[in-house]
């Protein structure tokens, strides 16, 4: 789902809200949806900066709960996944890092610590 649909299903001001609405409700078997944390966080922005700061926090929070968008494992920030993709998608092993969620994600962590 990219950040234009979804603040369409939530905005009934917003000039798609209509046809985000019908294809949301015309849909016979609800699809695993996918987006992703940049989805997350501009959807959260553009309500935060509108003055719908409640929405923002609803709609983010629901988001990151969603076992489609969230690993609920884990409180991953979204610098970490950003890094954990960059560095998967570089063939990058090793992380300069002290955050144990790079060891996690299976990647080698550098300096060791006791």
């Amino acid at each position: 789902m990219d950040t234009g649909y979804l603040i369409a299903l939530e905005d009934a001001d917003d000039d798609n809200h209509p046809a985000a609405t019908r294809h949301r409700e015309d849909l016979t078997r609800m699809p695993p949806l996918m987006t992703t944390s940049y989805v997350v966080v501009e959807v959260v922005t553009f309500f935060n900066v509108h003055g719908q700061h409640d929405k923002a926090v609803e709609l983010g929070e629901a988001l990151l709960s969603s076992p489609s968008v969230a690993r609920q494992d884990k409180r991953y920030s979204l610098t970490d996944c950003v890094s954990f993709v960059v560095m998967r998608n570089l063939g990058i092993t090793t992380a300069f890092a002290f955050d144990r969620y790079f060891e996690q994600e299976g990647f080698v962590m550098e300096p060791l610590t006791p």
